[in-house]
């Protein structure tokens, strides 16, 4: 990327660039990212007919891509806790029982969002 501050399209570009190598570098380095990813595989295209409104399938797909986002965050705060070191301490530990926390409850939003479409369209319709 050139040293002056680009903007517009450029910009753009550079960011979806440093995204799409955060993603590489997660399903490459992340064992619970690459089993999300294959679950998201499954579930997304299942939200097409599970879904019997708009905003369901929005519900469906968000909250699957929302287990992806807290993986990353996750992600990020291990990379960052371990380049600081690796010896044991109670706030590294912490850190990461704190985005490992973030991600179980992304899963929760998940189970809860489809039990209720599922309930929805398929027990009490």
């Amino acid at each position: 990327m050139p040293d002056e501050k680009v903007t517009g399209l450029a910009r753009f570009y550079y960011a979806t660039c440093y995204s799409m190598k955060g993603i590489r570098a997660a399903y490459a380095h992340e064992p619970a990212f690459r089993y999300e990813v294959y679950a998201v595989l499954v579930l997304v295209p299942a939200s097409f007919w599970v879904a019997q409104t708009g905003l369901q399938l929005g519900l469906l797909v968000a909250s699957c891509l929302l287990v992806l986002m807290a993986e990353m965050f996750n992600s990020a705060i291990e990379a960052v806790v371990d380049r600081a070191g690796l010896e044991m301490h109670e706030l590294a530990g912490r850190a990461k029982d704190l985005g490992s926390a973030g991600v179980f409850f992304t899963l929760l939003i998940v189970a809860s969002i489809w039990s209720g479409v599922l309930w929805d369209n398929f027990i009490a319709g």
